[in-house]
């Protein structure tokens, strides 16, 4: 079968206990949606919690970048999609986008560096073969997607 174009997540909801002093989202919520989202991902790629106790390796991220655009109240239907940018032999660069699930709008984006490691050694190491030949399909469909102006982007004031 094919990966997905984009990968898509499975159908998300804001949760009331997300909704924080300011009367939207709070920052951390969005963090747990994106996180929610990649481990479908690993899943797919045979990576996730059974990754961990089959092969005694992990991924671990490394750094991380969101951005806001539009804000999603509670009850909100939510949908994600996650394209590979990049991979290594031990890294992956992963590009999130979130989305009102019934109005489509964007809300935010996520762009994450992640590493896998040994967890013996709490050191980085290699995917298994089998793991990047799953990675270079899936970074393959995605690499025909059109770019993203949220990808790559630096955080700072802008000088007048």
């Amino acid at each position: 079968m094919p990966p997905q174009t984009p990968f898509t997540s499975s159908p998300m909801t804001v949760l009331p206990q997300w909704i924080d002093y300011n009367g939207h989202m709070n920052v951390a919520y969005y963090v747990v949606l994106f996180d929610r989202c990649i481990d479908e991902l690993f899943d797919t790629l045979d990576i996730g919690a059974d990754y961990v106790t089959r092969e005694n390796s992990s991924t671990f991220t490394m750094e991380g970048h969101i951005t806001y655009q539009r804000e999603l109240p509670v009850d909100a239907p939510v949908k994600m999609t996650l394209r590979i940018i990049d991979f290594d032999e031990k890294r992956l660069h992963l590009y999130l986008e979130m989305f009102h699930g019934d109005e489509g709008f964007l809300s935010a984006t996520w762009e994450q560096l992640t590493l896998h490691v040994d967890m013996n050694a709490k050191r980085a190491s290699f995917f298994p073969n089998d793991v990047l030949e799953k990675i270079n399909q899936m970074y393959q469909a995605h690499c025909t997607l059109p770019s993203s102006a949220h990808i790559g982007r630096i955080i700072g004031i802008r000088k007048k």
